[in-house]
């Protein structure tokens, strides 16, 4: 049996990845933090998941501990797939750096010393930047320069110290874009709480939400990781997640106003950017300031350029990666019914 290192395992896309490799019949160590989820106590009591607990701040005592349960098992390990981090667009920069570049940089020594055969990373499409793309694939965009924000600057960061550590067919960047589906704790749940204060739905800029909104469903994510965990070709290569439906800024917004609001009418407004940018950099500097791990209200000034700007990718390199293998690239339609059914 094979054996994968999953960090962030109790989170929306890690259980998903780990969900994902036990469905392939690998065995799971699975790094928490705080808390595990009932998912993960299943597997747990199955026998398919192995609960390890730390923090990646202090790194010595899970590599022992992960180097103690593979001897127990007389088993080495195969993968690890990094997805802990801290996805915010608010917050201090020492904590972007600590949760999303320091722990990189030690999980790779650790794949070093251990001989893993693949060092996955999950980054995101925003280290192309936010601005216009027309659907670029992965080679054609560089990545921001000079990012604004912390936390495209250091998942950057992160990339490159892994291209320079680690042999092209050790490693694979996951770069997923707007990340949804059942368990979102993040992007749906801010999108629902700004329209249900809010009579409209707003957007700002020349798009006037006719930009495309970069979805990701999050069971491409987790199939798109595996295939690039165990595909020999894709060493060495960045992948998009992005989902195949070309969806607007402002479809996204009715779509979730239809499942949580259906008895709510919305009006679409459009704003001139220049009030977006007033507005949006108040809540971020007093978001910045008390260190919030997400902004009080929206929009903040990240939030802001990403859903006024045309975050459109190609996803070439994952659909390959999906039909050469005959697996199924989850629909928009798919996720939607998925929501449904829960509400």
């Amino acid at each position: 049996m094979k054996h994968v290192f999953i960090t962030g395992a109790a989170g929306f896309i890690g259980g998903y990845i780990v969900n994902q490799f036990v469905d392939e019949g690998w065995h799971v160590l699975a790094l928490v933090h705080r808390r595990t989820s009932p998912s993960l106590d299943a597997l747990v009591a199955k026998g398919r998941v192995t609960i390890l607990r730390g923090d990646l701040k202090n790194m010595p005592p899970i590599g022992a501990s992960l180097v103690a349960e593979l001897n127990s098992r007389q088993a080495a390990l195969d993968v690890i797939v990094h997805c802990a981090g801290r996805a915010s667009d608010v917050g201090w920069r020492s904590a972007f750096r600590k949760a999303n570049y320091d722990s990189v940089r030690e999980l790779v020594q650790i794949s070093k010393t251990m001989n893993v055969q693949r060092f996955v990373f999950i980054s995101t499409t925003d280290a192309y930047g936010l601005s216009d793309f027309h659907g670029e694939a992965e080679d054609e965009l560089p990545l921001k320069a000079r990012p604004s924000n912390p936390y495209p600057e250091f998942k950057i960061k992160a990339e490159h110290m892994i291209r320079q550590e680690l042999s092209p067919e050790q490693f694979v960047l996951i770069r997923p874009a707007q990340v949804w589906g059942v368990g979102d704790r993040t992007l749906t749940p801010r999108i629902v709480d700004f329209l249900k204060t809010s009579p409209w739905i707003v957007h700002f800029g020349k798009w006037r939400g006719q930009n495309r909104w970069p979805l990701a469903h999050v069971r491409n994510v987790a199939l798109t990781t595996f295939l690039a965990s165990v595909d020999p070709d894709i060493g060495g290569h960045a992948v998009n997640v992005v989902d195949d439906e070309q969806t607007t800024m402002d479809e996204f917004y009715h779509i979730l106003a239809a499942l949580y609001l259906p008895h709510k009418r919305f009006r679409t407004v459009t704003l001139p950017f220049w009030v977006g940018q007033m507005v949006s950099s108040l809540i971020s500097w007093i978001s910045n300031c008390l260190n919030l791990d997400t902004p009080f209200t929206d929009p903040s000034f990240y939030a802001l350029y990403s859903v006024s700007h045309n975050l459109d990718f190609s996803n070439h390199r994952m659909k390959k990666l999906i039909t050469q293998e005959n697996r199924h690239l989850f629909t928009r339609d798919e996720g939607v019914k998925e929501l449904a059914d829960i509400i």
